[in-house]
């Protein structure tokens, strides 16, 4: 039997290790039951589970949980769907996940299974500052895979999970800021200068202000008086056409009644 404070008592018969135990209102725990004699220890049991709890849980914490991710391709994949999928797996690689490439062969295309061995390899070379290929392209069937690690520089935190960058505020009118304030502060100046232009003008020369807003009213008047002119003679003229168009029908009338009479 061991004490609570780590130093070996003894053996002693079962009866009076429990004795013992109630006497320093302690536990009589076996820790070794395959032993002869079986191995106990005299302690406080819900202590003892509680700091092996503590324990479990401090080293679950320094653990890192690996997540195997996977992105699948085609031989014959276009380049816009290339760079999707590329996109996905460096997100995955910055929140440091493992990444599994596989390359689906249907039909005949397995016979050209150097065109995904190819297409890995190109993968690899692009992302060699943030993976570290961990299994080579290996062909299994009509599948070829190839395993993908986070490289040290993403362990070590030197490359950011969502780069930022600067992003310019945009107005309600749909401009950025400080791109028309330089604008509109000339365009103001020049108006506001020709108000004060206009203004001293007026004040300088009051006679010639007056003056002007005099022969405009005479080159008004003046062009009142032709157009009642030419009203008047436009009027003439119209009646005498009708005159000129009256008289050949009052000539033949009186023709037409001379021929009566004679007849």
């Amino acid at each position: 039997m061991i004490g609570e404070d780590g130093n070996q008592i003894g053996v002693m018969r079962t009866d009076e290790a429990l004795r013992y135990a109630q006497e320093r209102d302690l536990d009589l725990v076996e820790v070794a039951p395959d032993a002869r004699p079986p191995v106990t220890r005299i302690l406080d049991y819900s202590k003892y589970k509680y700091e092996q709890a503590q324990k479990q849980k401090a080293a679950r914490k320094h653990q890192q949980q690996i997540t195997i991710r996977e992105i699948k391709f085609r031989p014959k994949i276009a380049q816009n769907d290339y760079d999707t999928k590329k996109g996905h797996v460096i997100r995955f690689l910055k929140r440091k996940d493992k990444v599994k490439i596989t390359i689906m062969f249907r039909g005949r295309e397995v016979t050209h299974p150097e065109r995904g061995q190819q297409l890995l390899e190109r993968l690899a070379e692009e992302l060699q500052d943030l993976a570290v290929v961990e299994q080579r392209p290996n062909l299994d069937g009509r599948n070829m895979t190839m395993l993908l690690g986070p490289s040290k520089a993403v362990l070590s935190g030197q490359v950011d999970e969502q780069p930022t960058g600067d992003v310019p505020v945009v107005d309600a009118d749909g401009a950025a800021d400080g791109d028309d304030a330089p604008a509109d502060e000339p365009a103001a100046a020049a108006d506001a200068g020709d108000a004060d232009s206009a203004v001293a003008g007026n004040a300088d020369d009051p006679a010639g202000s007056a003056a002007a807003d005099t022969s405009d009213a005479d080159t008004s008047d003046a062009d009142t008086s032709s157009a009642a002119t030419a009203n008047a003679a436009t009027d003439d003229a119209a009646a005498a056409a009708a005159d000129e168009a009256l008289e050949p029908e009052s000539e033949r009338e009186t023709a037409g009644s001379v021929k009566r009479r004679r007849t």
